[in-house]
């Protein structure tokens, strides 16, 4: 599954890379995240509890950062583990630019599920995350009073 997004975020770039390094602000962005934590500088932990409508389950994963260019890009990648329903793992690279009205933020993400998770359906696990991913994204700017315009 491939998810993309292209938002305009009305805050500075710094401002952007800052919260996205932030787990509190994290916290509150992600739809059912109870805990987000740094391990060291590069690794984090995570436990989340997916609607997928005819399912609910609770992922615990780790998530670990590289390439990154400070303020300006980095991969993250993970897996979690959701119980007897299997397991979820993908990567997104993210950069950030400079923009007029603040920073352009493109989001690029690659993904996989297995196990039961799998047999639901592919269609309804890719339009479950994209609406997570949007909400994220609408969240997360809100976070410090600014506002992420999706750009078609």
């Amino acid at each position: 599954m491939k998810f993309v997004g292209h938002y305009i975020i009305s805050a500075p770039r710094t401002a952007v890379w800052n919260a996205l390094n932030d787990t509190e602000v994290l916290k509150a962005c992600i739809p059912g995240c109870h805990r987000i934590e740094w391990v060291d500088d590069a690794n984090l932990e995570a436990a989340i509890k997916v609607n997928l409508g005819v399912a609910k389950p609770k992922f615990v994963g780790d998530l670990s950062l590289s390439n990154v260019d400070p303020a300006r890009s980095y991969t993250l990648s993970g897996q979690g583990r959701g119980g007897l329903l299997g397991l979820a793992k993908g990567f997104a690279d993210i950069e950030l630019a400079d923009h007029a009205d603040g920073s352009t933020l493109l989001f690029e993400a690659y993904g996989e599920v297995s196990g039961s998770i799998e047999k639901i359906g592919s269609k309804l696990v890719s339009g479950t995350a994209q609406g997570v991913i949007d909400r994220f994204f609408e969240h997360f700017a809100e976070q410090f009073g600014a506002t992420a315009v999706p750009v078609q």
